[in-house]
């Protein structure tokens, strides 16, 4: 045992030393089932051999999260030491779901959560498990909530989440039963902030029509721009209508371990449950994450259920059993690896790297405000910048999100660092996530000044297939074929260039509806799918009640409902839409237009330009 282990950790530690290696290696599956398909050995094999085999042909396909370039997504940076205490617990096969059988490790958890809670503001009296990651804390908290609040589900529970939240709330809402209609997406601001106000008029209007707000999820350090809601202005809010505020710190909470993580982060503790994740700026293993609640008994009454079979590892009064408080029965202890490596490094070393983290930022957001061709679109948030590269040339929107995309490609491809992309109302971004404590200012320097200057014409961006550019008034210039209402569609710029075999398919995909003057065709907070298009009059936009514009004959609106935000749900209404004069309406259903994109992409091209602007002007 001892020299299988020696041997693996020379393994280990040459790998993790050698600088060569890239940020990421891809591997396409035909090469993949080539190394290492095939049935499993009849006989033993050299451990040597399983050694090589693991280094050459697993660990070499991976991303290396803990590269000093890697910027993509959320870097999980961990330390040796945890990893060390990882290797403990997997080797003593450590159960930590019952005091009885690990006294230890439940201790050395409640220590931990411990201190997570005097981190964040919490009082003792607060209740917390480890999990495996923010997604899992986030649909315990889920859970946690409408036990307590609600009980048995039921159709009038809604969940109000802000399109820069966490995905997996979404498949939180999907997998607790949450319908469609039960989770209103809110939209932003301009700063990508879930405001009060906008929350408290979606709760009123579920009010007047018989539904009970259960559930907020606000962000403290969103994973598309670090953004973090007026924390505490929502718990006020939620206080007055006894409603459940739920806080996913995943991405930022530890940063409350500094001066300036404690300025940003007012309000935390104030959360009924906060979710976080010790694997991101804890420099934890995967995986380890953390949901707090600030009444500890409700954590423990949502999940405690003894059978028969359980009740002699029943926890008495002083006890805890971990596996009353969250899904998992079968559970190992993620508390061993925090609690080797903080007491191994002390706090302070986790404080600077933080701050560290925070200081290149700073650095990157000097530098790219002093560049000539690259351009923040939000201001950085809590070591996450977003940007993009201005290219002279690009004619609109879509070419520099190409170009930007290739430029991505690039930078992959030069092995010197790792970026990824996101969208911001729309607006196609270069994110950089600076949190790994192997990163420096000169790692920072060469990935900025590569995405500063790579060579990226317009040739490399165009794909060789796309559709040449169209005269703008295309129904002047096509012929329109015969059909119920081929010629009324051929005229609306949505469908422009499409061609004769093409508008067929909107045609089949949609159906005619009639509205008076004055008729709601849509009512804002409403949770309709549809996409309606004008085929005649016109229709004015009221938003609050106030009249912001007027929409006519080739117009469209609905688009934000009509396209997933994720796991089914979407933006709620962001405003009301009513007939001004007589109309003629073409109808979409999600389903036909999901269909329909998929068929024909310059429709969605053409939809996500109008979801830019809609989410800007809203």
């Amino acid at each position: 045992m001892r020299e299988l282990g020696y041997r693996t950790v020379d393994m280990l530690v040459d790998r993790l030393a050698d600088e060569t290696i890239p940020p990421l290696r891809r591997g396409d599956p035909a090469e993949m089932e080539r190394r290492l398909g095939g049935p499993p050995p009849m006989e033993p094999q050299p451990f040597e051999h399983i050694l090589e085999q693991l280094r050459a042909d697993v660990l070499a396909f991976t991303s290396r999260l803990d590269h000093p370039g890697f910027f993509a997504f959320v870097p999980s940076c961990g330390t040796w030491p945890s990893a060390l205490g990882d290797f403990v617990a997997s080797a003593c096969n450590i159960y930590a779901g019952s005091w009885m059988e690990s006294a230890g490790p439940t201790q050395v958890e409640l220590e931990v959560l411990g201190w997570f809670k005097e981190w964040i503001g919490y009082p003792e009296t607060a209740a917390g498990t480890l999990l495996t990651g923010g997604s899992a804390a986030n649909m315990t908290a889920l859970a946690c909530a409408r036990e307590r609040l609600a009980g048995p589900m039921t159709d009038r529970l809604v969940v109000y989440v802000s399109d820069q939240s966490h995905s997996s709330l979404a498949r939180a809402a999907r997998v607790l039963g949450f319908r469609p209609d039960q989770v209103r997406v809110v939209a932003s601001d301009s700063s990508l902030r879930l405001q009060p106000q906008t929350l408290a008029t979606a709760m009123d209007a579920d009010i007047r029509v018989g539904r009970k707000s259960l559930f907020v999820a606000a962000t403290a350090g969103a994973t598309n721009a670090g953004t973090i809601d007026p924390l505490p202005e929502l718990a006020e809010l939620c206080r007055e209508r006894g409603v459940w505020l739920h806080t996913d710190a995943s991405y930022g909470g530890f940063a409350m371990l500094t001066e300036r993580g404690r300025k940003y982060l007012g309000g935390l503790g104030l959360s009924d449950s906060v979710a976080l994740d010790p694997h991101k700026w804890l420099y934890q293993p995967y995986e380890c994450g953390c949901l707090l609640v600030r009444d500890g008994e409700a954590l423990r009454t949502a999940f405690q259920i003894t059978p028969d079979y359980l009740r002699a590892a029943h926890a008495a009064e002083e006890e805890v059993n971990f596996a009353d408080l969250g899904l998992q029965l079968s559970r190992t202890s993620r508390a061993l690896k925090i609690w080797v490596s903080l007491r191994y490094f002390g706090l302070a070393a986790f404080r600077e790297a933080i701050d560290r983290s925070l200081d290149l930022a700073e650095h990157a957001r000097r530098r790219i405000e002093a560049s000539g061709t690259l351009e923040l679109l939000v201001p950085p948030s809590l070591g996450i910048l977003c940007f993009r590269r201005y290219f002279e040339d690009a004619i609109d929107e879509d070419e520099l999100e190409r170009r930007n995309a290739v430029l991505l490609a690039e930078l992959e491809r030069s092995g010197l660092g790792l970026a990824s992309c996101t969208r911001l109302h729309g607006l196609y971004a270069i994110r950089l996530c600076l949190l790994g404590h192997t990163t420096r200012a000169e790692d920072v320097e060469r990935v900025l000044a590569f995405l500063e200057s790579a060579e990226v014409g317009r040739d490399a961006a165009q794909p060789a297939d796309a559709p040449e550019p169209r005269d703008e008034d295309v129904s002047r210039s096509w012929a329109v074929p015969e059909g119920r209402f081929a010629r009324s569609v051929a005229q609306v710029p949505l469908f422009y260039g499409l061609s004769s075999d093409e508008l067929p398919k909107v045609e089949a995909a949609g159906r005619l509806r009639g509205a008076v003057s004055g008729e709601t065709i849509v009512a804002q907070w409403d949770v309709s799918r549809d996409l309606f298009v004008i085929l005649e009059g016109s229709a004015e936009v009221l938003i609050d009640g106030a009249r912001r514009r007027e929409l006519h004959a080739g117009d469209f609106f609905g688009e934000l409902g009509a396209l997933d935000w994720g796991a089914g749900y979407a933006y709620s209404r962001t405003a009301t839409v009513r007939a001004s004069s007589q109309m003629r309406l073409l109808v979409i259903s999600p389903e036909e237009l999901h269909r329909l994109v998929d068929e024909l992409p310059a429709i969605e091209t053409r939809l996500r330009a109008s979801m830019r602007q809609h989410l800007q002007w809203t």
